[in-house]
């Protein structure tokens, strides 16, 4: 098993001796958490300066906020943004992704590129709202990135062009890992990674549990259990070890670990995490298809007026 690794470096981290800032202006239609989870890890990287950032977010205090703290341009109006902005960066929520792209159509620059991170919603519909030839990347990251260790899936839409999924690694590779697929794999993106962190948040919280139940205190229980969960990635990631092998030199004849591992294995801990999966899988497919009739409705009441 090869050694798995953060984002394949880019061309400008390749060369760290060359100024490695983005050109143009990135615009943020919605400055909620993952946005500036965003914003933070750009200008951390040093892939934009702030003034090369615009946001926009119908909070008077949510702009004034995040341009006090990031020194970023920020306006209550997604117009001003798309008029700004090379790149438009659609974070808004899904159930209002719609209106904000028929808001902002008109505004865009031709061949715009368009990077959405709204959960659920195919590239078909993202591209029948926006003008035609516009250069959609959808993208399927998770909470994780809040601090910069996120796992994000990319796939280009019909008229993106290689250099836009380049552009799209390169700005979510500075809140974590990302891989490029087809859309068709994102629905099992969503249930593995997207959904993914509730899983462990659920296994970690049931190990500080078990912790207590043996005479930890919650502190220590807590803390030894995310620890553990976190140095087991980071082994499997730095090793590329099978985790199956990594299982193995843990477990000793007789032993613990094999003890605990039999229960495991006898509650169908596996069976239930491949259930898990399965299932949130296909609950994403059944709102992309849910998106795809509310874009039509949407469509045909537009026509009807």
């Amino acid at each position: 098993m090869p050694a798995m690794t953060t984002p394949a470096a880019t061309p400008s981290e390749q060369d760290a001796g060359k100024d490695k800032t983005l050109p143009g202006t990135i615009g943020f239609l919605g400055t909620g958490n993952m946005a500036e989870a965003l914003i933070k890890g750009l200008l951390a990287a040093g892939l934009v300066k702030p003034e090369q950032i615009w946001g926009s977010d119908p909070r008077p205090s949510r702009c004034q906020q995040l341009k006090q703290q990031y020194g970023i341009n920020m306006t209550t109006h997604n117009v001003d943004v798309v008029r700004r902005a090379s790149m438009i960066m659609l974070s808004v929520k899904p159930q209002v992704l719609l209106g904000v792209m028929d808001e902002v159509a008109a505004y865009l620059k031709p061949k715009s590129l368009c990077v959405s991170i709204a959960a659920g919603v195919p590239l078909q519909v993202l591209e029948s709202h926006l003008p035609k030839g516009t250069r959609v990347v959808r993208v399927m990251p998770n909470t994780p990135a809040l601090v910069g260790a996120g796992a994000t899936a990319i796939a280009a839409g019909s008229s993106a062009t290689e250099e836009d999924v380049k552009l799209t690694q390169q700005i979510f590779g500075a809140v974590g890992f990302t891989v490029v697929l087809d859309e068709d794999q994102l629905d099992a993106v969503t249930g593995l990674s997207g959904s993914g962190p509730a899983y462990m948040f659920l296994v970690i919280e049931a190990l500080s549990d078990a912790g207590v139940k043996v005479g930890l205190s919650r502190y220590n229980a807590l803390a030894l259990a995310a620890h553990t969960v976190l140095g087991s990635a980071k082994l499997l990631l730095e090793t590329g070890q099978h985790p199956g092998h990594l299982k193995d030199m843990v477990t000793s004849p007789g032993g613990t670990a094999i003890a605990g591992l039999h229960t495991l294995e006898a509650g169908g801990l596996r069976t239930t995490l491949i259930n898990a999966v399965e299932a949130a899988t296909h609950r994403s497919r059944e709102l992309g298809e849910i998106a795809i009739q509310n874009a039509e409705k949407r469509r045909q009441a537009s026509k009807a007026q």
